[in-house]
């Protein structure tokens, strides 16, 4: 899908080569690791094809990433986000900028190509990204994310944990010694543990990431990778790991697993805590342990909440480009479509798909 338009005023283009995505991304303000080549081609699914909106007004920078995808048995396509936290990124963007030609430029590409929804989750983090997509559907707020200041002081950060939660890490460092994971022994041994654990949970099929999705994650050279292990003291048995990405000043807690041997004292909590250590010391700043399952305030949301009461909303942009051929596609699903929640799912013509 390549296309460059330019007007007077400003560029817009379809970036898919890695290089230029790469350059473009690393001029901007505020980047997650989210947002990076890498990750959209790690996590794309059969069918999606990652690309990077790129709008440049001068010395200014809007750019979007999605995958775009073809609906099937139509002429028609539409757009997503890789899971997590992407959204619009930006660049010299000051809080006087006229955002209507960037919104024109996006609309009119999405109209011109059959594109009739988008939806994309947010970084709330990130400045500008609801003002970039102003008047183009809707920006809803689904829920709270946890996260921890790193830019205070270490005690500073452990005085806001619930009290119960300081007394079992405690407890968890006589039990459990932490260390890297550097081998593919290793990381095979995190993949049972986390495949383990999604079974536990009854985990949706989308969730089971296969071999090739963890080796290409730590392998990335786009943004950092850390997999930190919690081995029994008395066994030697590797009780539970951690996934956790670094990107500029963002740390987040990615993917996890517990030995069910050792739920009664869970060792993620340790695994956290020993990342908030890291990641402070080599001055990142915000280290986001994400929300609850579906964005509800639920036991994920308390467990995450024991350490920090800072919070952010968790946010999401629907944006139905053409109506009339998005309720054309509603209408030709099946009955199911209309059961439970269905009103909220977003482009509602791919509920069967879940």
């Amino acid at each position: 899908m390549l296309f460059t338009k330019t007007k007077d005023r400003y560029m817009f283009e379809i970036v898919q080569d890695k290089q230029k995505w790469e350059n473009t991304i690393v001029q901007c303000d505020f980047v997650d690791f989210y947002h990076t080549y890498s990750y959209h081609h790690l996590s794309k699914k059969n069918g999606e094809k990652p690309a990077l909106i790129l709008y440049e007004e001068n010395d200014r920078v809007i750019a979007l990433p999605l995958l775009f995808r073809n609906i099937k048995g139509t002429l028609y396509k539409d757009a997503t986000s890789v899971y997590g936290y992407p959204g619009p990124i930006t660049k010299n963007i000051g809080s006087n900028f006229d955002f209507a030609p960037f919104q024109r430029a996006l609309h009119t590409f999405f109209r011109e190509h059959n594109i009739i929804s988008v939806f994309s989750r947010l970084n709330s983090f990130v400045p500008h990204q609801e003002k970039c997509l102003f008047n183009l559907g809707d920006t809803e707020h689904l829920g709270r994310l946890v996260y921890i200041d790193l830019t205070i002081p270490l005690e500073e950060q452990t005085a806001t944990y619930h009290r119960r939660l300081r007394t079992y890490i405690n407890k968890s460092r006589t039990l459990y010694s932490v260390r890297k994971g550097r081998t593919l022994a290793d990381l095979e041994c995190f993949i049972a543990l986390y495949h383990e654990n999604m079974r536990r949970v009854k985990a949706n099929s989308e969730y089971f990431f296969k071999k090739g999705y963890f080796l290409d994650l730590m392998s990335n050279k786009d943004f950092g990778t850390e997999l930190l292990l919690a081995v029994n003291n008395e066994t030697g048995e590797v009780a539970g790991g951690a996934i956790f990405t670094k990107k500029n000043m963002f740390v987040q807690y990615h993917l996890s697993g517990t030995s069910e041997r050792f739920l009664d004292l869970n060792p993620v909590k340790l695994l956290i805590d020993e990342m908030r250590i890291i990641g402070t010391r080599e001055n990142f700043k915000y280290f986001n342990l994400g929300g609850g399952v579906g964005c509800k305030e639920d036991s994920l949301f308390y467990f995450k909440s024991g350490f920090s009461k800072s919070y952010i909303p968790f946010k999401v942009w629907k944006f139905m480009v053409d109506p009339n051929a998005y309720y054309e596609l509603v209408l030709k699903q099946k009955d199911s479509v209309y059961n439970g929640n269905s009103w909220h799912y977003f482009p509602r013509y791919r509920m069967n798909e879940r």
